[in-house]
């Protein structure tokens, strides 16, 4: 029996399908997800969120929220998730510029600080989805 997997924004369904596994970035960490996983709840980080499914490996970009995990099925609410093919690696790689260079500046207060950082992190997660659909190809 798959599981049932929803991906949700608040702007829309990013992915509503039945899969064999998901991996997702927990807080604590990656966690596999097969069917008939015993219950789960917890935050979503900012990562790689992996499908497996007919033998395919599907990859999200995902950056925070929470994970759901009921029998067998899986809900995902996400700030914002993109499918690998969404994204573009250019301006990926001009985000991750533009916060490094933030960074690098010098003093600037905990909040530029804080989105700065956010900011390379969200660049870097794209960039690694990216790349990762890149080499499947």
């Amino acid at each position: 029996m798959p599981l049932h997997l929803e991906v949700i924004t608040p702007e829309r369904a990013v992915y509503e399908e039945d899969v064999d596994m998901v991996i997702a970035p927990a807080s604590e960490g990656y966690v596999g997800i097969l069917p008939h996983h015993a219950p789960l709840f917890t935050t979503l980080g900012p990562g790689e969120f992996r499908v497996k499914r007919g033998g395919v490996e599907e990859v999200l970009a995902v950056f925070g929220g929470f994970i759901d995990v009921r029998g067998d099925r899986v809900v995902v609410l996400t700030d914002a998730a993109e499918h690998a093919e969404e994204i573009d690696s250019a301006r990926a790689h001009e985000a991750r510029e533009r916060a490094q260079q933030a960074l690098a500046a010098g003093p600037v207060s905990a909040a530029d600080e804080q989105r700065a950082r956010a900011a390379l992190q969200r660049a870097l997660v794209r960039l690694r989805v990216s790349e990762r659909r890149g080499r499947r190809r």
